[in-house]
């Protein structure tokens, strides 16, 4: 099922074939730009479904859950007789995740993590547990469209099978115009890296 571009943005949840969907491009029947600020496909699309999206002014919220297999492929290789998730991908998945708030919010281009605050660990998420848990509250989105930029703040908590493991603070996502590479693996005016401008 494709989505008209105002009909998308009033979503409050999205189910895994739908986010595959939005990863490739083939959503939003009609994109207000090219490529919409695209998630990361499989692998590093780091959760299944979108249980929740809610605003009220700058403020908001959003919701996402990770099934956890027995062959995911991070278990495979960290560590070898001691398998994890790596913390880096909670992280990663919270960043995916006010990403996405703020293309939901009206943001326009390609997604980019900007940082984070305080970051603590305190669980892990092993290979038989079930569902991980992305609870984000958004403490400020902005809408530059002077800069054609959007940026979103938010905080977070991340659970696996309802136990808190993670608390990442004010994790920080923006959504910039022309910066996307799509001509990879050519040489072009966006095939290097530098400051976001």
């Amino acid at each position: 099922m494709r989505l008209k571009y105002q009909d998308f943005l009033q979503r409050t949840s999205f189910s895994k074939d739908e986010l595959l969907a939005y990863s490739w491009g083939d959503l939003i029947e009609d994109p207000p730009i090219e490529g919409c600020g695209l998630l990361p496909s499989p692998p590093m699309l780091m959760f299944d479904r979108i249980t929740e999206i809610s605003h009220k002014g700058k403020r908001g919220r959003i919701v996402a859950e990770q099934d956890i297999s027995l062959d995911d492929w991070f278990f495979q290789c960290h560590f070898r007789q001691d398998p994890v998730q790596p913390g880096c991908l909670g992280v990663d998945a919270v960043w995916q995740l006010i990403g996405f708030y703020a293309i939901i919010r009206g943001g326009k281009g390609a997604g980019r993590a900007l940082g984070a605050g305080a970051i603590e660990f305190f669980g892990q998420i092993r290979p038989h547990n079930k569902i991980v848990r992305y609870e984000i509250d958004i403490k400020r989105f902005s809408n530059m469209a002077a800069q054609d930029a959007a940026i979103a703040i938010g905080s977070a908590k991340v659970f696996v099978d309802d136990q808190e493991i993670y608390t990442i603070n004010d994790a920080k996502a923006g959504i910039f115009k022309n910066i996307q590479y799509r001509d990879y693996p050519h040489q072009s005016a966006q095939s290097l890296g530098g400051q976001l401008t």
